[in-house]
């Protein structure tokens, strides 16, 4: 493995939690090229031959194994779309963990893109941890762009943690999903935007099986002048269950827009929608501050804990 400096171990362990070269298969990618892999007896990562990018295969019945496929940039100026698709063999059941950090400390834009297409077998399990992260001085923007399309086959159960917490200036963030019959989908999503930062979030889900259902849940906090949109869509075209949440705290000068739809074809489709933005509650943090904290202080254990 390429020796990485010590804003890219950082960034590493912001994104994917690795503060050494992880078990089994992984592949590093850093500053527009690979730093490292290895691919295992049941898991394979070899480059695509036409565009920037990899094909990841999980041979069927593969148990308690994982794959990281981290990114960092901590070069200003660079801008990168990358293709990645996953194949995830008959009951597999795998976790997967992917994630960008970009540290930018120079006056250019520094852009990751990342295509992500997950094609998951009959009654494979998978878990898939997707987190964002940006830091540095310099004026130029720290930019991420995931795309993330989801084809589950019948009795597949897919989970998904997106997460980006700080640093990031731009992102528009699409999610797109099918599912055939007795297919579940759960995504937990954690966002927070700070001073001039945009983050636009865009759900799509195709429930197209009997008794395939998807759980899509978003908390997330704006400060300062930051703008958020969470954009959330689930059609039942079968008997099904859907269910989106956006529950956000505003702060500040913050602004928070949530359109969630849902899209009724079958009679017998069960599909909800919530949506509750607000300010934090006085009592909380009166509360915390006779326990002796600072406002400040207070205010962060709140958001703290319903980011968690």
């Amino acid at each position: 493995m390429k020796q990485l400096d010590n804003i890219q171990k950082r960034l590493l362990e912001e994104v994917a939690d690795l503060h050494t070269v992880p078990e089994g298969a992984y592949n590093i990618r850093s500053n527009g090229e690979s730093a490292g892999r290895r691919s295992t007896e049941n898991i394979e990562i070899v480059s695509k031959t036409d565009v920037s990018g990899l094909e990841i295969r999980i041979k069927p019945g593969t148990k308690n194994e994982s794959v990281h496929i981290p990114v960092v940039l901590s070069e200003s100026g660079i801008k990168e779309t990358v293709y990645n698709d996953f194949y995830i063999g008959d009951g597999a059941d795998v976790v997967i963990v992917a994630g960008c950090g970009i540290d930018n400390c120079g006056n250019q834009d520094s852009q990751h893109d990342g295509i992500h297409r997950f094609f998951v077998g009959k009654d494979a399990h998978i878990k898939y941890v997707e987190k964002h992260y940006g830091s540095g001085s310099g004026a130029g923007k720290r930019i991420l762009n995931p795309v993330t399309e989801v084809y589950q086959e019948e009795n597949s159960f897919v989970e998904m943690e997106m997460v980006q917490i700080k640093g990031v200036d731009d992102t528009q963030r699409t999610t797109k999903a099918e599912l055939k019959a007795d297919a579940k989908l759960i995504v937990r999503e954690r966002l927070m935007t700070h001073g001039n930062q945009n983050a636009v979030s865009k759900y799509e889900v195709e429930l197209n099986g009997k008794d395939s259902s998807a759980d899509v849940v978003s908390r997330s906090v704006a400060k300062d002048d930051s703008y958020q949109k969470f954009d959330a869509k689930i059609a039942g075209n079968a008997p099904c269950r859907g269910h989106t949440e956006c529950d956000s705290i505003i702060m500040d000068r913050g602004r928070i827009l949530a359109v969630p739809g849902l899209e009724a074809n079958d009679l017998d489709a069960e599909l909800f929608h919530e949506a509750a933005i607000g300010k934090i509650a006085g009592e909380q943090l009166i509360k915390l501050m006779t326990l002796g904290l600072t406002e400040a202080e207070a205010e962060e254990q709140i958001i703290n804990g319903f980011l968690r």
